[in-house]
């Protein structure tokens, strides 16, 4: 009966990654795709309330489109500092897509930086949910390849001699760690928020940076054994993990999420901004 169910398992994840145009050696799904797949657990779903409406209007941010690898444009909320800066952080949205409160939140980044512009990148071109059912549709729709052309193509317009530093919530936080190995040798520093870990060890080899992980106990699918075996993977890569760990849920620093926990949000920020500051220098 075990084997079946694995079968079936393995199964509908190549049926999924196949759907998403991209599929891993073996019709093995990427961490990413892997992630995407928690959308149809109703339990996943039910673990994202509605947000909380919110109208945040900014004076300094603005709109932007730029152009992508892949012949299309895309489009991004630009925070760019008065004084030229070479440093740039790319902030990559939780599963309800740019919305205000990622922009909040990017600006706010922005403030407490100082150095650095930021630009919070748009994953589902355009596509906003105001709630799990179309999140889940829409993350789970997500072509690996048009988000990696979206990455690549902010990655360019940042400029080649730009330091990129990366951070990610939840579906962006698996992203933000493709994000610094898309960046290559300009990856400066990375943050995740309790996102999909890469499990392939010999990607992990190719990251040129530092990795802050900010991760919750409680969180049942990214969870204290998922996180454990990212810092193990991380060792045998040779490369850096600043691991923190919450007694808190997955979304524990979305205010709108019912999980919000303001003690560990704000020690998981203080940590960030540290982790960023000294990394962009």
């Amino acid at each position: 009966m075990k084997k079946l169910f694995l079968l079936a398992v393995l199964i509908i994840s190549a049926s999924i990654a196949v759907g998403q145009g991209t599929v891993a050696c073996c019709g093995s799904p990427s961490s990413t795709q892997q992630f995407a797949m928690l959308a149809s657990s109703a339990k996943f779903r039910a673990s994202h309330i509605k947000p909380l409406k919110l109208s945040f209007r900014s004076t300094i941010g603005t709109a932007i489109t730029y152009k992508t690898p892949d012949g299309k444009q895309a489009h991004a909320y630009l925070l760019k500092r008065k004084k030229p800066t070479k440093n740039y952080l790319l902030v990559i949205h939780e599963w309800y897509g740019l919305n205000d409160y990622v922009k909040r939140e990017a600006e706010r980044i922005f403030n407490s930086l100082g150095n650095t512009n930021v630009i919070a990148l748009d994953l589902y071109d355009g596509k906003v949910a105001d709630n799990s059912d179309d999140a889940g549709k829409y993350m789970q729709a997500v072509v690996e390849s048009r988000a990696q052309a979206i990455i690549k193509g902010a990655i360019a317009y940042t400029g080649p001699k730009a330091h990129i530093a990366t951070l990610g919530w939840c579906f962006g936080g698996g992203w933000s760690l493709q994000s610094s190995l898309l960046a290559g040798k300009q990856a400066v520093a990375c943050v995740m928020y309790y996102g999909m870990p890469e499990q392939d060890v010999n990607r992990l080899k190719m990251l040129h940076t530092d990795v802050l992980g900010n991760f919750a106990n409680k969180d049942q699918w990214i969870n204290p054994k998922v996180v454990g075996q990212f810092a193990a993977d991380m060792a045998k890569a040779g490369k850096k993990l600043y691991l923190h760990q919450y007694d808190a849920d997955h979304g524990f620093a979305n205010p709108s999420n019912p999980a919000y926990d303001s003690d560990a949000t704000k020690d998981a920020y203080a940590n960030t901004i540290k982790f960023l500051k000294a990394r962009l220098k």
